[in-house]
């Protein structure tokens, strides 16, 4: 049995109402990453100096010595770029994800933070890879963190964002049930929840593309006019999409060491007098949001495909496909997913194991069919999805000519393919299904067959639409 644990489908076609405050057609969220302080440094007892995020391009670690260059460059996003941009910004709604160590180091800006009502995220305990980090000793990092965090801060944090995260990060932020977000995904344009353990964890992705960070990698930014570019198109379509009524989240990635630059800053001063030029914009810290989340579209727990056991997988999906349980069974020895948790989901899932199965397997499946409107049907024997279904397209109300015409057709379409006519009720009438027997019995067999497998996969899509409520 395999599971695959990535969600490629998340929201889907329908992703649920933000109902963001006072009707806002977006909500703008701006952090600030506070680094300084708390990068690879061997000062800091790291083994080499830092190498990512700064002017130094190629830049690598320098193991067992201090960089110079790269330390006076933090240092400029202390001393400088930080105070440009509370300058800046001390007056909109913003979140610091705060390097726990970095914050610790300094004592003006937290003060500066704080009198700005900004929140202050927790940045991890230093400002170092985790990719390799054994488990137990990121577990107990986070804890550190949240501890330094609340020494340096005065209150613990309430949202989390590592970055340079490890695949354990997310699981393990949430096992503390400290924090109302975790922020360590890129994944969607709104906040959704993940489950660990039977935690609730809500996730408020953040971004790579509308960051700063660009312009510390060849592939990114050269000057400010770049940069105020892409985050005035990124917030003009997020505001179209919400002035037609599915609004989102922009989110804006600032670092005090890059935007804190005067070149830079100054196309961030036009963005944000261009956002605040529009109407109906929520400016917000993510724990606004979070909160703002959690009680609009809280968690919806059901019993999700991926999770059952084997017998009650076949016990929800056995049916799906006429009497024909060996294609759950397949099925749930197939690679399930998150994705898979919905009608569309599970029936990739069952369709492929019919599409891939034998002539004569399939044709078992088709055989498995009853004849519409047939002696089975006027027996009461049908299931109960064929019952409900042939129910609705009338065929349990025909007069005696018409059940007499629906007799003839199925023993003459029988008798030249060997298997009985199937279509989808549900998409169809009485007189649109009458219509389809007397012209499908002219297909030769191959034709026919390919029909009717076309036709028994649609009945299985409509079955789990109706299950799951779609």
């Amino acid at each position: 049995m395999t599971r695959y644990p990535r969600d490629m489908t998340g929201y889907g076609a329908t992703p649920p109402a933000a109902n963001w405050p006072n009707g806002a057609k977006i909500a703008v969220q701006i952090v600030l990453n506070y680094e300084e302080g708390g990068e690879n440094n061997i000062l800091h007892g790291d083994p080499a100096s830092e190498a990512f995020l700064s002017e130094i391009t190629g830049a690598q670690p320098w193991p067992g010595q201090r960089h110079w260059n790269m330390e006076s460059i933090y240092e400029y996003g202390s001393r400088a770029g930080f105070w440009r941009l509370h300058r800046m910004l001390r007056d909109v709604p913003v979140t610091v994800y705060g390097v726990a160590t970095a914050l610790a180091r300094a004592p003006e800006q937290v003060a500066a933070m704080k009198a700005a009502d900004w929140e202050i995220a927790s940045h991890g305990l230093k400002w170092v890879e985790y990719k390799d980090m054994p488990e137990e000793e990121e577990r107990a990092q986070i804890a550190e963190a949240i501890r330094v965090h609340t020494l340096a801060v005065g209150e613990a944090p309430r949202g989390w964002y590592t970055g340079r995260c490890s695949n354990n990060t997310v699981r393990l932020a949430a096992e503390t049930g400290q924090f109302d977000y975790v922020a360590d995904s890129y994944a969607d344009d709104l906040p959704y929840w993940m489950t660990f353990a039977g935690r609730h964890q809500l996730i408020v992705p953040y971004t790579m593309d509308c960051n700063d960070m660009r312009f510390a990698i060849q592939a990114g930014f050269t000057n400010g006019d770049q940069f105020e570019s892409y985050l005035k198109d990124s917030f003009d379509f997020l505001y179209e999409e919400g002035e037609g009524g599915a609004p989102k989240m922009l989110s804006i990635g600032l670092h005090c060491r890059l935007i804190g630059r005067p070149g830079r800053a100054a196309a961030l001063r036009r963005v944000i007098e261009y956002m605040k030029s529009h109407e109906d914009v929520w400016f917000a810290t993510r724990h606004q949001i979070a909160q703002h989340w959690i009680r609009q579209n809280p968690p919806v727990t059901f019993n999700r495909p991926s999770e059952m056991d084997r017998a009650t997988f076949v016990l929800e999906f056995g049916g799906i496909f006429e009497h024909s349980s060996w294609i759950a069974e397949a099925a749930f020895d197939g690679e399930l997913g998150l994705t898979h948790d919905t009608a569309q989901g599970v029936h990739q899932a069952l369709s492929g194991v019919f599409r891939g199965a034998s002539e004569q397997q399939r044709l078992s499946v088709l055989t498995a069919h009853p004849d519409l409107a047939g002696k089975l049907a006027a027996a009461g024997r049908l299931t109960r999805e064929s019952t409900a279904e042939q129910a609705g397209a009338g065929l349990d109300k025909l007069t005696d000519q018409e059940r007499a015409d629906f007799t003839e057709l199925n023993e003459t379409y029988t008798a030249k393919f060997g298997f009985p006519f199937i279509i989808a009720v549900k998409d169809n009438t009485k007189a649109s299904i009458g219509a389809a027997f007397k012209r499908r019995i002219g297909n030769d067999r191959d034709t026919e067959f390919a029909e009717a497998c076309r036709q028994v996969e649609r009945i299985a899509e409509l079955r789990l639409l109706e299950k799951f409520g779609s």
